[in-house]
């Protein structure tokens, strides 16, 4: 009987232990007793049950009319669309360069295709790809860094780094030579079919390693698995332009020029004029770590044969001033934004201010930048084109304007105006051309970089 009893308690000892953690019936209780204490709880749960919660948590003390004056601002230049693509970043990299261009040129204008360098951005990440499932073949398939390679063999975001290492590599051809197709406005369904074969073909790979295939076969089976993914992408996005004719135009569509043969490349050189690798920082804002230290993420690149992801960590004065510094030279810039934050998308402004969310839920939201990335609430999501600020007497920035690439119509004639206080809580990333850089900055940017793992909250791609 005593061991009976034992074993009784023992068991009911094991499932106390077992729920320790769970919601108890006491807890649940207390629940309830603390919703049900506020009686306000009964009419802000009609309200939110039959309304948009953006709807009920505006703040209308700051939905009066905007201040769309900027004492610096760089020219106009016509507005893309992204469609249903995370190539935001490639649009906004584009951006800068053929405003650039125009820049340089004073009237002659160019449109970059788009759909052109993502053929080759998803050509290059299959290959990264490949060859990254071929250099950690010998660890084990949940290992991290393989499983970081099957988790998203290629996928449609970047940063401006991809752009430049594109461009420098196949060239670039104008929007008229080679469209949009469906599968580049639209690009999750053939993603998904390519990511299924390359993991199929990427288990083949770590099978020949395992097997003790020779470099060469191994080299050779990859290059035929690439071979199938061209023509996937060749069907999806059209097979890239070798060779096209081109007259430039001005702003109101004008011919300007003769018209002329050009391959890629030498309209990339025409254009562009040199190099983009070794021109431009970036810089970052992540109060995490250190500032003024040089970070590198490992992998997070789009061909294997460029460049990681590098950048200066740097408090938001200091990046505001680089922005101030390049806009007042009439140059656009590259940035990116946690922009669902906050965000008014039919007024296309963005403010700490546009919604109350704790009033509304009786709560309080009081994480700071640091805390919201360590746990994954916010990091950079999209990319857009830096054209505008207004400053005080001070020089201190009050209010800053982007180029969108959701098209003409959407928010501001396709512009997005955000306060200073919102670009300070949600602005992560800027690429800024190194004359407009101190030499103390640029020095600290030459540093050996630390590296950091492409899993960081704050290492998402721009969208």
């Amino acid at each position: 009987m005593r061991k009976t009893l034992t074993l009784m308690s023992v068991a009911l000892a094991l499932t106390v232990s077992a729920q320790t953690g769970g919601i108890t019936e006491q807890m649940l209780q207390q629940m309830q007793r603390q919703y049900t204490a506020q009686p306000a709880n009964k009419a802000l749960r009609n309200a939110i049950a039959t309304n948009a919660i953006d709807n009920l948590a505006k703040n209308p003390a700051n939905a009066g009319a905007m201040d769309t004056y900027f004492n610096i601002e760089t020219k106009k230049q016509s507005i893309h669309d992204q469609k249903s693509s995370g190539r935001c970043w490639m649009f906004s990299g584009l951006n800068v360069l053929r405003a650039n261009f125009a820049k340089r040129t004073d009237s002659l204008t160019v449109e970059y295709s788009q759909a052109y360098l993502f053929f080759y951005d998803q050509l290059e990440k299959s290959n990264l790809f490949l060859q990254g499932v071929i250099d950690t073949a010998k660890e084990p398939i949940d290992a991290q860094r393989v499983q970081f390679f099957f988790h998203s063999p290629i996928g449609d975001g970047g940063t401006f780094c991809g752009v430049a290492d594109l461009a420098e590599k196949y060239g670039l051809v104008p929007m008229s030579v080679q469209p949009e197709t469906f599968s580049a406005e639209s690009t999750s369904r053939m993603a998904s079919i390519v990511k299924s074969k390359l993991r199929e073909y990427g288990l083949q790979l770590r099978k020949m390693v395992a097997d003790g295939k020779k470099t060469a076969d191994i080299q050779k089976a990859k290059t035929e698995a690439l071979a199938q993914i061209y023509q996937m992408l060749c069907l999806s996005l059209g097979e890239p332009v070798k060779e096209f004719t081109y007259a430039f135009k001005d702003k109101n569509g004008k011919q300007l020029t003769q018209t002329k043969k050009y391959t890629p490349k030498s309209f990339y050189e025409e254009t562009v004029g040199g190099q983009l690798n070794g021109t431009f920082i970036m810089v970052m804002n992540d109060p995490r770590r250190p500032y003024y230290k040089t970070y590198e993420v490992e992998y997070d690149r789009h061909t294997y044969d460029g460049h990681n992801w590098k950048y200066l960590n740097l408090p938001m004065d200091e990046i505001e001033q680089l922005a101030i510094a390049s806009l007042k030279d009439g140059r656009k810039l590259y940035s990116s934004y946690d922009v669902g934050k906050q965000l008014d998308r039919k007024r296309g402004f963005a403010d700490t201010e546009n919604f109350d969310y704790g009033s509304l839920f009786n709560t309080t939201f009081g994480m700071s930048k640091a805390e919201r990335i360590s746990t994954f609430d916010s990091g950079s999501t999209h990319a857009m084109t830096l054209t505008a600020v207004d400053i005080d007497a001070n020089g201190k920035a009050d209010r800053w304007k982007v180029e969108n690439s959701w098209g003409a119509s959407w928010g501001q004639q396709g512009h997005l105006i955000m306060t200073d206080r919102w670009f300070r809580e949600y602005m992560f990333r800027l690429v800024v051309n190194k004359k407009y850089v101190s030499e103390k900055l640029l020095k600290d940017y030459e540093q050996k970089p630390i590296m950091v793992m492409p899993e960081d909250p704050l290492f998402q791609e721009d969208r």
